[in-house]
């Protein structure tokens, strides 16, 4: 009798620990937040733009993006510098909010119609919810003012903090995966890197990454240069540009140092070339001395890429043309799109060199790395390609399971 009371509640036991899932808390990346915002303002770039609103969706919102509007979106969703606190803040009159941390909706779907082309984690949660995972209990979103750079995020990230440890309490103080995609990649290990080891050791299973830019990306030199459509050929790049530069994340972002030599050409002009030496020449020569501010702002927030000293898993696609050099001709430069663009391997947003800088760990933390590439898959492929969310979704089952995953360190 006791032998068979002993062994139902072996296997009891073995039920409720096999049934008790790593929470997620998910991060997105550079454009993978909704963003709200309301107005009260004294002048407008054009008469079609309103001055006051109450809160309305900002990004993504395409009636916002059409040729007749995108000038007033623009005016509404850029940054105004300050070079003298180094800080940046909403242009006048506009106040903006990141609405749905600590759900998740605000990151599965860009759109709140939640229409296809606005999909960002929903591919991904889908198949996560089979395994047992519910909204709002064990996973959840830490969405952001992806404009900015992880210097201006402190409160944002004492939020996160408390997130996870409230996440961890609520699931029998199981420790949290944090999953993030492109920049919230290395927005979390900035934020891992400024807790204790023994708070990550009790609070943190594993930071799981999708395409981070470890190393930044010449791409982010393009938009500086030109701007970009984000995907949607209706929409101008150069209309598109004047909020982008604005963004103290996209300094963050450009060509680091120890993963560009020194004196690779990125942008090559007929008057002159651009290293990662020459950022401040070429801002200047894009009349944008701010961007060489919000740069110096941010280039050491992740110096040497230190390891978060918790175990990763770091997926990424590559065999995607991406952009590794600009080649301007005579009087393209700066105001014209360049007349080559060469490319090289990728993920077709972040340069193979900067995506496996998570391999460089290997080796300098006590825990494990791994690494995976999905081939052939996009930046945005990652959460949208439904191969590669049933790999994310697998890796996840087999965390929780305690199953045995190899670390991958090798560049193949």
């Amino acid at each position: 009798m006791i032998l068979r009371f002993l062994v139902h509640l072996f296997f009891l036991l073995s039920s409720l620990n096999c049934s008790r899932l790593h929470p997620i808390i998910l991060v997105p990346g550079d454009g993978g937040s909704q963003v709200e915002g309301r107005l009260n303002r004294t002048n407008a770039v054009h008469y079609i733009c309103s001055k006051s609103s109450d809160w309305y969706t900002l990004w993504l919102n395409l009636e916002q993006m059409i040729p007749e509007f995108v000038d007033c979106w623009v005016d509404n969703m850029k940054l105004q510098y300050n070079n003298l606190t180094r800080t940046s803040m909403d242009n006048e009159g506009v106040e903006i909010r990141i609405p749905g941390f600590g759900n998740t909706t605000t990151v599965e779907w860009l759109d709140p119609s939640q229409r296809g082309f606005s999909i960002y984690f929903a591919t991904i949660v889908s198949h996560l919810l089979p395994h047992g995972y519910v909204r709002g209990e064990n996973l959840h979103g830490a969405p952001y003012d992806f404009r900015k750079a992880a210097n201006e995020h402190g409160e944002y990230f004492v939020r996160v903090k408390k997130l996870v440890q409230d996440t961890y309490s609520a699931n029998g103080d199981t420790p949290v995966i944090l999953l993030t995609h492109s920049m919230g990649s290395p927005m979390m290990l900035y934020f891992l890197l400024n807790q204790s080891q023994s708070w990550k050791s009790k609070y943190i299973r594993c930071l799981t990454t999708l395409a981070g830019p470890w190393g930044g990306t010449v791409r982010a030199l393009k938009i500086f240069s030109v701007g970009d459509d984000l995907g949607a050929w209706l929409l101008s790049e150069k209309k598109l540009m004047w909020e982008q530069r604005t963004s103290p994340s996209l300094a963050w972002l450009m060509p680091q140092e120890g993963f560009w030599d020194p004196e690779e050409i990125l942008v090559e002009t007929a008057i002159r070339n651009y290293t990662i030496k020459d950022y401040a020449r070429f801002f200047s020569d894009l009349k944008e001395p701010n961007a060489m501010f919000m740069r110096e702002d941010t280039k050491d927030l992740l110096t040497g890429l230190s390891p978060p000293n918790v175990e990763v898993f770091c997926l990424h696609g590559n065999g995607v043309d991406t952009t590794e050099k600009l080649v301007y001709k005579e009087g393209e430069f700066p105001g014209s799109d360049p007349s080559v663009i060469v490319k090289g391997d990728g993920d077709g947003t972040v340069n193979w060199r900067s995506l496996i800088g998570c391999t460089r760990w290997h080796g300098r933390q006590e825990q494990r790395v791994h690494h995976h590439v999905i081939k052939g898959v996009d930046h945005l492929g990652i959460l949208r390609d439904d191969r590669a969310a049933r790999e994310v979704a697998l890796l996840i089952k087999n965390i929780n399971m305690e199953l045995e995953v190899d670390p991958i360190v090798e560049v193949v």
